[in-house]
């Protein structure tokens, strides 16, 4: 019986989603510190960053389109070589769960099949139960199998901030069954302050309590207090954001002259595509 080499790490893709509008070198930033947590484990060897622009449908005040934030993403990431653009949920024509993304990525990674698309982008097990789809019968063969396979597949984790972690508890944003899964199933890797109170949020939720060793919290030493909504606030005032974002960011934000005050009020008034339809699903 092969012995499992003990050395092999756990390949890791970090997975970032949001409106990055515009990226900025806090967003870059968490990519590098989730990184060196992940290497300095000895456990994990993080193999790719992967950058998700959400959507135009998505209908956040004052996103501007998101070819242009797919467009800035690419600039920023140019000198990388480990973080990527993916414009595949940007592309989309509605507004997609964060939980798809993830699948999205997973199953795209798993599978060297081109034809995989939102239709794919299916848990490949529920937590706690067998997939429906997959007769008894099948079962041992796919074991057997697909076993060590599986296991070499690499994890996508979803990386994000605190705000994002702390963002499960407000009403209709997230569903609970694709917190549960995102957790359960993938992972995060959340960038946090020091003494921030993100330990006593995840203290607080049941669910991430449950899967709290799925949940990895990265300490963020050097502060970075960098955001997309002080940047555009910047340039409505005619401020410099120069050293805040990656210089080919700014001069493509000039060139097109990106953020104005009427662009700030793009969807205003709208209800955010997430509310909308949670709110909707609730009722029927």
């Amino acid at each position: 019986m092969a012995m499992e080499d003990p050395d092999k790490k756990t390949e890791v893709v970090l997975l970032a989603c949001g409106s990055f509008n515009p990226i900025t070198n806090m967003h870059l930033r968490l990519f590098e510190l989730a990184k060196d947590y992940f290497n300095e484990t000895g456990k994990y060897k993080v193999i790719k960053g992967i950058i998700s622009p959400v959507g135009d449908a998505y209908k956040k005040k004052g996103l501007i389109s998101a070819n242009h934030r797919v467009t800035m993403a690419k600039l920023a990431t140019k000198s990388s070589d480990w973080v990527e653009v993916d414009d595949w949920e940007s592309c989309q024509s509605e507004w997609l769960e964060t939980l798809k993304v993830l699948r999205y990525h997973h199953q795209k990674l798993s599978s060297p099949d081109p034809t995989n698309s939102l239709q794919n982008a299916i848990p490949l097990t529920k937590p706690g139960r067998k997939r429906k789809q997959e007769p008894n019968r099948h079962d041992p063969i796919k074991k057997k199998n697909q076993g060590p396979d599986i296991k070499s597949f690499p994890q996508v984790k979803l990386l994000c901030g605190s705000d994002m972690l702390e963002s499960f508890e407000i009403p209709n944003l997230w569903k609970l069954e694709d917190i549960t899964e995102i957790v359960a199933n993938h992972g995060l890797v959340c960038i946090s302050r020091a003494g921030n109170s993100v330990q006593k949020f995840i203290y607080e939720s049941d669910i991430l309590w449950r899967h709290k060793n799925n949940i990895h919290l990265v300490e963020e030493w050097i502060t970075n207090d960098i955001s997309s909504t002080k940047i555009r606030r910047a340039l409505r005032r005619g401020q410099s954001i120069r050293y805040l974002v990656p210089d080919a960011v700014q001069a493509y934000i000039e060139k097109h002259n990106l953020y104005s005050p009427e662009s700030e009020d793009r969807n205003a008034g709208v209800v955010l595509a997430p509310l909308q339809k949670h709110a909707s699903d609730s009722k029927n």
